[in-house]
């Protein structure tokens, strides 16, 4: 089977990849009100059966959107190296997390803004299973911050699962924040990263100045 420009449905398919970023964008700077298969097909350049060749619908395309998304997002977080070695820096590894959290939502607004946006994206409304794809990814954050309490870092009382979702309560607002351009003047988002990670471990537990040092450390690379 092929596509009706004569390509294979495969995940490497240009038209496919076209169609993809067009939907974020429009999804991201107008809204799924704007959005519609005759909308793509014309910005992309191909017919409206290449919509549902490579996706068999609207809500498939919009729900692969977030399936790539989560992957790209996910290939960033596994370039921190896990603090797994007796000598190693827990503290430092969450900064790092987070900041490779604010890198993606800085390179791929559109799709960020797919990933963690509203409901009722291109006509149906995102189940549990769709953002559970997003939540997943808490668990490398969630990891580093197990890390931090056996280190000795944080609190032992500190409870991992509640601690992941505030912050990353905290990543997100800073990042939509930061996209709208709210973020500005004497103290930019990597200085508002900054203080937001160190008083977060110092509330968990951490000493100040080393937790300070492990954030500089962590969001330098």
């Amino acid at each position: 089977m092929s596509t009706p420009n004569g390509e294979p449905p495969t995940a490497a398919s240009p038209v496919r990849r076209r169609l993809l970023d067009e939907a974020a964008r429009v999804l991201a700077e107008e809204g799924p009100a704007a959005l519609s298969a005759r909308r793509l097909v014309k910005a992309v350049g191909t017919s409206t059966m290449a919509v549902y060749t490579h996706f068999g619908s609207m809500p498939g395309l919009v729900r692969e959107l977030m399936r790539e998304g989560v992957a790209r997002f996910a290939a960033r977080v596994e370039d921190v190296e896990p603090a797994t070695a007796p000598d190693a820096d827990p503290v430092r590894e969450l900064a790092g997390l987070c900041r490779v959290y604010q890198e993606f939502a800085r390179a791929e607004p559109d799709v960020y803004a797919v990933m963690f946006g509203g409901s009722g994206l291109a006509g149906f409304e995102l189940t549990d299973e769709d953002r559970q794809m997003g939540v997943r990814l808490l668990r490398y954050p969630r990891n580093a911050i197990r890390r931090c309490v056996a280190a000795g870092r944080f609190r032992a009382d500190v409870d991992a699962d509640l601690a992941v979702r505030q912050l990353f309560a905290q990543m997100h607002g800073l990042a939509r924040l930061a996209h709208a351009g709210y973020i500005m003047g004497i103290y930019g988002p990597d200085d508002v990263l900054a203080g937001m990670l160190r008083d977060f471990a110092v509330a968990a537990g951490d000493d100040p100045e080393r937790a300070a040092e492990s954030v500089r450390s962590g969001l330098a690379h």
